[in-house]
């Protein structure tokens, strides 16, 4: 007689896999939801062309928001190579 291993099965741990990476999915959406609204919150009140004139305090803005947690890394290299036109 061949017995079952104990354990849950492969249903299981696809159940398992499953909701895990649904609740992962859930916080990165969380998280992107916060850093779209810390964005929003410290977006300049002047007109963008003004902002865009003066590269300077927008990278100064924008390296705020990445000592913050608001913005990876990769974002603000993004924002920053777009602010000095790169």
């Amino acid at each position: 007689m061949v017995g079952r291993r104990g354990g849950m099965g492969i249903v299981g741990v696809a159940a398992t896999a499953r909701v895990v990476n649904n609740r992962q999915e859930a916080k990165r959406d969380a998280q992107d939801e916060k850093t779209a609204a810390a964005v929003a919150a410290a977006a300049p009140a002047a007109p963008a062309a003004e902002a865009a004139d003066d590269p300077i305090a927008q990278i100064e803005k924008l390296a705020k928001l990445h000592a913050a947690g608001a913005l990876t890394d990769e974002e603000f290299s993004a924002a920053k190579a777009k602010a000095l036109g790169i």
